[in-house]
């Protein structure tokens, strides 16, 4: 088994935690903070967008089983990446659209579907999606993780995170765990 990882923030990390568990060939997906200045930022402290970073999942997926580009089409499926800083009614630095890619093969495949997804007009907008370095990540307090599944009638997650799910149950069957 080839397992590797990625960064990736696309607005709440309890949404595309949610959405990632359900894909097959993802072995870990952990909530967690990225691309900012501050070391051992705090959820408060993200929040307040006092640190640069943004709220972020990191994916460890075994690559025999999941493409880098099919994790890609997931996440550019579920969330708006022509959205600048922003994600629905989240707004600020936190939790904008950034792929932190980890080797010069993942920011090769990233740019190349960026620009596949602006030439097929995938998207009313631009794509605003940062393609950086990973410089630094820290985990997140551990009970943000498992977050919806544990914590079911938090009115965020459920205005915000069926409709993902079910999105990803009809553009994505074939991606689904068993």
């Amino acid at each position: 088994m080839v397992k590797e990882e990625c960064i990736l923030g696309g607005g709440c990390f309890w949404c595309l935690e949610s959405i990632f568990s359900m894909v097959k060939g993802v072995e870990h997906v952990e909530c967690g903070y990225a691309g900012g200045g501050t070391n051992n930022p705090t959820y408060e402290d993200v929040c307040k967008g006092r640190t640069g970073h943004a709220e972020v999942v990191k994916i460890v997926y075994n690559e025999e089983k999941i493409s880098f580009e099919d994790i890609l089409s997931v996440f550019f499926a579920i969330h708006d990446p022509t959205t600048l800083n922003r994600q629905g009614n989240d707004v600020g630095t936190q939790y904008r659209s950034a792929i932190f890619y980890t080797n010069t093969y993942q920011k090769e495949v990233a740019n190349t579907f960026i620009k596949r997804l602006e030439n097929d007009k995938e998207f009313l907008s631009p794509i605003v999606t940062e393609v950086v370095p990973q410089s630094s990540y820290f985990p997140a307090e551990e009970y943000h993780n498992r977050f919806f599944e544990k914590n079911p009638s938090n009115a965020f997650c459920r205005y915000s995170i069926p409709p993902k799910i079910s999105k990803l149950k009809k553009r994505f069957k074939e991606l689904l765990s068993d």
